[in-house]
């Protein structure tokens, strides 16, 4: 390649917010799809599309990235000039970008002192392109230590193959409303969620406006399934935002009260439900401390978790969270478990579920319910078409996201079913 001085022309808006993100996440600790939210207004719908996929290009292969520019850094620059030389590595490395059009964009975005550096640190990535990535321990690299180690002990050597499925953007799934009939060009899954390819824009697709159906991971769609609920039977579902398994349960018949605490969240749970053109009574309140008059039929406890299962779709998650995050969490869906069982009429059912893979907040609460008055309702293999693998040893439900891999991966779930005694 070509040697030319490095050119501070205006950086493109694509990039700019793709390098206004990642610094959300890195140096702010913000989420990315809240980053997202809060870009200027006037970027184009296209330029902030692209920007969420180089950002979260760089966020899913952060190791690896980090070791293909270690060679020609010779001391460490700046957070902010990092961050810049991790997006043009990503677009090089990984999104095909060409290398002229990745470096003369990723030197508009530095202080002019630093420049010279990141234009010629990213000539020598492009010289060696893609080869640079290769024989790394990129699922060790890519995933925090605290993650990969939890995972080992949990899941022995399908760490690996976890850590790898986090490398690949997420597909598009969707619920279906009863009797409605899928958007052209999605394939149906062995549980009935229909799959669209990366990147289509939901409200791209017919139906959308229509209510005709919602987005829902495969996975995330299993346990209001699972719980089974009837026409007429009154169901709680507990920190409910944004709707998706409020959906399921009422589009199943279900007289439903959806609790949340967040406002924010609740905003967003009405527009789903409004839309749907489904009928739920919306509470704003504290799930482990709400105590209504009413007890339930049956019972759907979605809790708040380190979300580590959905790492495919968030890929942030690995670095915002925290060791000492699951400990605080799973006390909080100890809480929230034991009201649920308050609130449970006897003989209710109740579908405890996370979207984790850490099993402290998943399979460690099994002994929970027991103490709290449930008994265990075991799920059947004839429940989960094309899942049984994804039953543990007494019936629980545990996926992975390198379950399904040929149909393109599914979140990381747990989820149990139990009665009241």
């Amino acid at each position: 390649m070509a040697r030319s001085r490095p050119t501070q022309a205006a950086p493109q808006p694509t990039r700019s917010a793709a390098y206004a993100l990642l610094n959300a996440v890195l140096m702010r600790h913000r989420a990315l799809e809240e980053a997202l939210d809060g870009l200027p207004k006037g970027i184009e719908p296209r330029d902030k599309a692209a920007a969420h996929r180089i950002a979260a290009a760089a966020l899913r292969r952060y190791g690896s990235l980090d070791a293909a520019l270690e060679p020609w850094l010779r001391r460490n620059p700046p957070d902010e000039v990092r961050n810049a030389l991790r997006l043009g590595a990503a677009e090089i490395l990984l999104l095909g970008t060409p290398a002229h059009a990745a470096v003369n964009g990723t030197v508009g975005l530095v202080p002019k002192p630093f420049a010279g550096l990141v234009n010629a640190v990213l000539r020598r990535v492009a010289e060696a392109g893609p080869e640079a990535l290769e024989g790394l321990d990129a699922e060790r690299l890519d995933t925090p230590g605290w993650l990969y180690s939890a995972w080992q002990q949990a899941y022995g050597t399908g760490v690996r193959s976890i850590a790898a499925a986090h490398w690949v953007e997420a597909p598009l799934d969707l619920t279906l409303a009863p009797g409605a009939t899928p958007p052209e060009g999605g394939t149906e899954l062995p549980n009935g969620s229909w799959r669209y390819p990366a990147g289509t824009r939901v409200t791209d697709l017919a139906g959308f406006a229509e209510g005709a159906f919602w987005v829902q991971d495969a996975a995330a769609a299993l346990p209001a399934k699972l719980l089974g609920v009837k026409p007429g039977e009154l169901v709680a579902d507990l920190c409910a935002a944004p709707g998706g398994k409020t959906a399921q349960l009422a589009s199943a018949g279900a007289t439903v009260v959806a609790v949340e605490r967040e406002a924010r969240r609740l905003d967003r749970l009405r527009e789903n439900l409004a839309r749907l053109h489904l009928t739920a009574e919306v509470v704003e309140a504290d799930a482990a401390e709400w105590a209504p008059e009413a007890r339930f039929d049956a019972i759907l406890l979605d809790a708040p978790c380190t979300a580590t299962g959905t790492i495919r779709r968030h890929p942030d998650v690995p670095h915002l969270k925290r060791f000492k995050d699951i400990a605080t969490l799973a006390a909080a869906q100890r809480r929230l478990l034991l009201n649920a069982t308050r609130l449970l009429k006897p003989g209710g059912r109740l579908v405890f579920a996370t979207c984790s893979l850490q099993p402290e907040e998943g399979e460690a609460h099994m002994a929970s319910a027991g103490e709290f008055g449930l008994a265990q309702l075991p799920f059947l293999p004839t429940e989960l078409p094309g899942l049984a693998h994804a039953l543990t040893a007494n019936r629980a439900l545990r996926t992975r996201p390198d379950y399904w891999p040929e149909l393109g991966g599914m979140d990381g779930f747990f989820a149990a079913r139990f009665v009241k005694r």
